[in-house]
């Protein structure tokens, strides 16, 4: 479990996006979204470096938290 910081996500488009951008790379990634705090839980067999730069290139650049 991985978690990530997104401070550009902000609605449910922005959410359907970075959801659509990790199964991209990990169709069996499960994620937890809390928009409050602007982070997502991944369980992903996608390395970190690999969905940093899959979000970032949607628009979405992430860090880890």
């Amino acid at each position: 479990m991985t978690t990530f910081n997104i401070p550009n996500m902000s609605c449910g488009h922005c959410k359907a996006t970075v959801q659509k951008t990790i199964y991209a790379i990990d169709p069996e990634a499960k994620i937890e979204f809390d928009m409050a705090s602007r982070k997502i839980i991944l369980d992903s067999r996608a390395h970190p470096d690999n969905v940093q730069t899959a979000l970032a290139s949607a628009g979405y650049p992430a860090t880890l938290a």
